[in-house]
């Protein structure tokens, strides 16, 4: 087991290093990020090129690279076009755990990472609890009673609530649940931030704020999923195993429970695997929708703006934790299933 997670990250240092090579090839298309600085007053034209030269933009493609991976402690730049190279500010490159600064905010990027990713944490994963949660519930009710009117009933709204856009269900919800229960006179639910600045920051205000950016996110995965579950629940029970298991005694509910659910789940558990990578990332539209201060917010306001370390560092954190989710997945599966074997 030891050798096979050894073995898994040392795999992974290629792949990461060739996805950073894909990623900063394609951020140079996404526009210039020094025409989008001063906000309302963008830079002159003298400006942007000496902007560049400080920033270093000014280089060649794969010098940026560098910079960007192995620090700029082994070069020196004519920063100000005098002529005479200096010292641009260090870096000690990605390697060393310095992914620069932002180019919006000049604060570091990982410090406002740091700021917004207990944000996003705590929205995610209360999120994929409910999600996991009601789709195994519904997935195994719904196969128990394949073809019912319950059965179908649940595979109607699994297929309304799938084919929902995100931004449409979470508008709807806040209509319903914020705006008319509001003019009816019935509690009502808030519908932007973490919490009412009158009221203060506590768990009532979070847990109160959280319920419809964690309902807009788990609905449509619930109807994906709980549709996943009965299908594999419904090909396990039918193989030969589970007639063996019942025609010894057992009834269908203990087969289903001691037997079936722990295979049913294993291509459940693969698809949560690469579900939970993503979390880091954060919901883009719902948290712009609900002005949630998550990490999803934060790509799309620094997407807007070009700002190329703060898109390259939510990048590579999301590719990192693909990489060790993927491993941690397999050696789950190991313990699931004894028939798997890691070594």
């Amino acid at each position: 087991m030891t050798t096979y997670i050894l073995r898994r990250l040392l795999q992974a240092v290629p792949q990461l290093l060739i996805i950073s090579v894909i990623l900063f090839a394609l951020m140079q298309g996404f526009g210039d990020p020094v025409a989008t600085l001063g906000a309302r007053n963008p830079p002159r034209p003298e400006d942007k090129i000496r902007l560049r030269r400080m920033l270093g933009l000014d280089q060649p493609v794969y010098v940026q690279y560098l910079v960007w991976l192995v620090g700029n402690d082994w070069m020196k730049l004519d920063m100000d076009g005098d002529g005479v190279p200096e010292t641009p500010g260090q870096r000690k490159g990605v390697l060393r755990g310095d992914f620069g600064n932002s180019l919006v905010t000049r604060r570091p990027v990982l410090d406002m990472i740091a700021d917004r990713l207990p944000n996003t944490l705590l929205l995610m994963v209360t999120a994929e609890l409910v999600i996991v949660v009601a789709s195994l519930a519904i997935g195994i009710y719904s196969a128990a009673r394949q073809y019912s009117l319950a059965d179908n009933v649940i595979t109607a709204f699994s297929f309304v609530g799938f084919s929902m856009p995100v931004f449409w269900l979470a508008l709807t919800l806040m209509y319903i649940f914020a705006v008319n229960f509001k003019r009816w006179g019935l509690p009502y639910l808030p519908t932007v931030g973490m919490f009412d600045p009158a009221a203060g920051k506590t768990w009532g205000e979070l847990a109160r704020h959280m319920v419809l950016p964690v309902t807009t996110l788990s609905i449509i995965s619930i109807a994906g999923y709980s549709r996943f579950v009965r299908s594999s629940m419904l090909e396990v029970l039918n193989q030969d195993y589970i007639r063996t298991a019942r025609a010894k005694g057992l009834n269908r509910s203990q087969a289903m429970w001691r037997h079936a659910l722990q295979n049913a789940a294993l291509p459940f558990i693969t698809i949560i695997g690469l579900d939970l990578p993503f979390l880091l990332a954060g919901a883009v539209v719902t948290e712009r929708i609900f002005a949630w201060p998550g990490m999803g917010r934060l790509f799309i306001d620094h997407t807007e703006r070009a700002d190329f370390p703060m898109l390259m560092g939510i990048l590579m954190l999301i590719a990192a934790a693909v990489v060790v989710f993927q491993i941690i997945t397999d050696v789950f599966y190991s313990f699931l299933d004894p028939r798997i074997r890691l070594g």
